[in-house]
């Protein structure tokens, strides 16, 4: 096995069970990655490294006494909006955390299953943006061109699994935070139904937007890493019916009715798909079409959805910066939003929420007609290093909007969508689609997705092994 990258997360669990290779040394090799490329990428937060070698060496002497896990002795990483035991929780803020007296749910469920937790990886302040920068912990940027953003808010995750240096991690979705990242890193990403992993201990992470998901390189790693962070705490108040979705890769999903929808929600801000991502995402349909599939052109019902998305986004934002040590030391842009959080957490926040099954009604009636949407992840590639996090607010929003204007629905709808690269474009930089269904729909879309894997493998390719501003993926 390498140690230049990371090996996929099915194949280090095979490896590790059949004895070719260490829990010890795979995880000395994540940490080696992780500390020679922080000062280029800058995907982590914090390290856990004497934890985690203690944690590898006590999963080689379960593995030598024949136990078996599912993860048992695999380097994982986590996002920082999650909790990890003794470890601080800062969601990308500044200020001084204190330290996680427990693991969260899927944190728990992930050791219960024998991961290692190598680090925490960096996210933007309190994941409102489509990019991984703040003055807590400087720039994260891409592998395949260290110019530009991953994305956000899950970008430390993604940079990390893109570059190699962990086989997969979770990252979390409030409007797109798992698949504009996975988009943009030529990942799978998927965003689970709400409930399907616990945000335990907030129950309902951003009023219900928000949900934990996976990133990896490969399907059935994002499917296994899913599988294992899959559950619920006894207090959570979203509990979907169980399911495994590693069992539907490879499956065959049968000939399926695709709509293909181009058009973005709408929005108060104008979005417009640039030229080039809208063909890698033609492309895509036309390779689906061409596996038996039928695709046609349809936009969902979506009319006014960004109505019921603000109240729960900003009141959301405006419950976190309560948990926050010192509100001052946050970005003017989030103190602001937390201010129009409060102004609409009593009754518009109500309203917001009894709107969901109104939109639950209508937009799945679409799926009566069809059974998967292929949709953009984002509307533009990946932006540049601080394009964003130089503006104020409103310039903010709107630059926001118009480049991601895509995947947030589907957190108001609480359904599952899952990223898959869709190519490049201009100087090598990665764009992704979304397959997107009904409740409760993971393993079809993880079966449509592998089906397309098998073909295209966009797992063969791999950012530039030393990356730098001037890098260009080959």
């Amino acid at each position: 096995m390498t140690p230049d990258r990371a090996v996929g997360l099915v194949e280090s669990v095979r490896a590790l069970a059949d004895g070719e290779v260490t829990s010890r040394a795979l995880v000395e090799q994540a940490l080696a990655r992780i500390e020679a490329t922080q000062p280029t990428l800058n995907a982590f937060r914090l390290l856990r490294a004497e934890a985690a070698l203690a944690e590898a060496d006590a999963a080689d002497r379960e593995l030598a006494a024949g136990s078996r896990r599912p993860l048992l002795g695999v380097p994982l990483a986590v996002k920082d909006d999650m909790d990890v035991a003794g470890e601080p929780t800062a969601f990308g803020c500044p200020g001084d955390f204190p330290p996680a007296a427990a693991d969260g749910e899927a944190v728990r469920r992930l050791r219960a299953a024998g991961a290692v937790i190598v680090g925490k990886t960096n996210t933007c302040e309190l994941g409102q943006w489509p990019f991984t920068e703040g003055p807590a912990f400087g720039e994260t940027r891409n592998p395949w061109h260290t110019g530009h953003t991953p994305g956000g808010s899950s970008g430390g995750s993604a940079a990390a699994v893109a570059a190699g240096l962990v086989p997969a991690a979770l990252g979390s979705d409030g409007a797109g935070s798992v698949r504009i990242p996975a988009s943009w890193t030529h990942l799978i990403g998927i965003k689970p139904q709400r409930g399907r992993i616990s945000t335990w201990p907030q129950g309902e992470s951003f009023h219900g937007i928000t949900v934990n998901g996976t990133l990896a390189r490969t399907v059935a790693d994002a499917a296994l890493l899913m599988d294992a962070a899959s559950g619920n705490h006894d207090r959570d108040p979203h509990r979907p019916p169980a399911l495994t979705v590693s069992d539907a890769v490879g499956r065959d999903p049968g000939r399926l009715r695709i709509a293909l929808s181009l058009k973005p929600p709408f929005t108060a801000v104008a979005a417009r798909l640039r030229p080039e991502v809208r063909a890698r995402v033609l492309e895509l349909a036309e390779k689906l079409a061409a596996s038996g599939h039928s695709v046609e052109e349809a936009d969902p019902p979506y009319g006014q959805i960004g109505l019921t998305f603000v109240p729960r986004a900003t009141a959301g934002i405006a419950d976190r910066v309560r948990m926050t040590p010192d509100p001052a030391l946050l970005d003017p842009r989030t103190r602001d939003a937390a201010r129009l959080g409060r102004l609409l957490g009593g009754a518009p926040l109500r309203a917001a929420r009894r709107a969901e099954a109104v939109l639950h009604r209508r937009i799945g009636a679409f799926f009566g007609s069809y059974d998967v949407i292929l949709a953009p992840t984002t509307a533009a590639p990946p932006l540049a290093i601080g394009a964003l996090n130089r503006l104020g607010g409103l310039a903010t929003d709107r630059a926001m909007i118009s480049a991601c204007p895509y995947a947030w629905p589907w957190n108001v709808l609480g359904w599952p969508g899952v990223n898959v690269p869709a190519g490049f474009v201009g100087e090598g930089l990665p764009v992704g689609a979304q397959l997107l269904g009904p409740a409760n729909s993971e393993p079809l879309l993880v079966s449509l997705a592998a089906q397309l894997e098998a073909e295209l493998r966009w797992h063969e390719l791999w950012p530039p092994q030393e990356p730098d501003a001037d890098s260009r993926a080959a």
